[in-house]
């Protein structure tokens, strides 16, 4: 099944509104207890330019179509989720909507565009991280790129603090179709000890970064490659949560971004 975290802008078909665990964008016909999911629920919505950095991904391939989140890191690059590249023939990519389906600016580009991990792993779920290279686009109020940590000998765990999660991920368990208005939620981080007493230590490695989804607050289905930033700094792209639900206080899961930030670097030069 995909991981979904509670904002996991998780791939709905974007012209059907089909959930992720539904497409190659998850970890194939994986039986785990539990399985994980990726999914913002119980959020509220987002005012226009709120967060210029979000954007929408609606994926093609051969077999299907999905939907995704991402965040602008500079007028050429968006990072995402691999298991929202991983299969997709190409990308249509909506800037600066607070309405989903109104973006400002769309591009479209193909696969070889995608800078996927190398060592992704599905199963797993370990380095699910991706980049987009795109046409350079104009900042605006409404669209702008988000700061990555930086570079460092040594990085904070984050534990305790509040972080927001942003996306167009479905709002309840009940919805059967992603969010129109863009939703977000503030979540605290917790240990990832804590983390992996629910998923396991294959899947919580130094790599993931955790938040506790109290009262039903989390990302969901489409929500998946999205960003959870602190302070204005994204130390998260939305990965994976309980396939049990979105709803049901188990944590949710992102790539931690410290993590990847010399990688990151190495495919497309920046750096802070």
């Amino acid at each position: 099944m995909k991981v979904l975290v509670v904002l996991a802008l998780a791939l709905a078909t974007a012209s059907a509104g089909v959930f992720p665990q539904t497409f190659p964008v998850h970890p194939r016909d994986r039986t785990v207890n539990p399985s994980i999911e990726g999914r913002i629920t119980n959020g509220k919505d987002a005012v226009e330019n709120q967060f210029p950095y979000q954007v929408s991904l609606n994926f093609g391939s051969n077999s299907g179509g999905w939907f995704c989140g991402g965040s602008i890191i500079s007028p050429e690059w968006i990072l995402t989720a691999a298991h929202c590249t991983s299969g997709a023939s190409s990308v249509t990519i909506g800037y600066g909507a607070t309405v989903r389906t109104s973006p400002v600016l769309s591009q479209t580009v193909t696969s070889a565009n995608f800078r996927q991990h190398e060592s992704y792993n599905a199963i797993v779920l370990r380095n699910d991280i991706s980049l987009i290279k795109t046409p350079a686009v104009s900042f605006t109020a409404g669209i702008n790129k988000i700061k990555l940590p930086a570079i460092s000998s040594s990085y904070s765990t984050y534990a305790g603090q509040t972080a927001v999660a942003s996306g167009y991920g479905k709002t309840s368990d009940a919805s059967n179709s992603v969010a129109s208005h863009l939703q977000y939620a503030d979540l605290t981080v917790i240990p990832n000890n804590d983390c992996a007493n629910t998923f396991g230590t294959l899947i919580v490695t130094p790599r993931v970064i955790c938040v506790g989804t109290y009262n039903g607050v989390s990302t969901c289905n489409g929500d998946s490659g999205g960003p959870l930033a602190l302070d204005g700094v994204q130390i998260g792209v939305v990965s994976f949560g309980s396939s049990a639900g979105c709803e049901i206080g188990s944590p949710a899961g992102f790539t931690r971004t410290t993590y990847y930030l010399d990688w990151i670097a190495e495919k497309t030069g920046i750096s802070y």
